[in-house]
């Protein structure tokens, strides 16, 4: 679960749909069943999602797709087992270094064919 988003303040609710690879209906209906996610609303009504928003998105995320639980589920896991946050947060560091060895492999791999010219 790699959610590539920049840094920013805030994030439009298009934005998260699109980071997550989800439609912005399971956004706004998870924004409704969590109390974890808070976004701020600007005078038109438009959703600003926080980077703890985004967090929160990711524990969810974890939770229900990756993990399988039921939106009742994913809620009581967030209330009674807080060490799986610990486990989300451990695979997401792992998942970002494994990105991170395979751009260097890569890179490797492009300056020896270059070496063999």
């Amino acid at each position: 679960m790699n959610i590539e988003l920049p840094d920013k303040l805030y994030y439009s609710i298009g934005e998260v749909a699109k980071a997550f690879d989800v439609n912005a209906s399971l956004i706004r209906f998870w924004e409704k069943e969590f109390d974890i996610i808070q976004p701020k609303k600007n005078n038109k009504g438009n959703r600003l999602f926080t980077p703890k928003d985004i967090e929160s998105f990711k524990t969810i995320y974890y939770l229900v797709k990756v993990k399988g639980h039921t939106l009742e589920g994913a809620k009581l896991a967030l209330i009674k087992k807080p060490h799986q946050l610990e486990e989300i947060d451990v695979v997401t560091r792992l998942e970002n270094l494994k990105d991170e060895l395979l751009k260097l492999k890569m890179s490797f791999e492009e300056i020896e064919q270059e070496s063999n010219l």
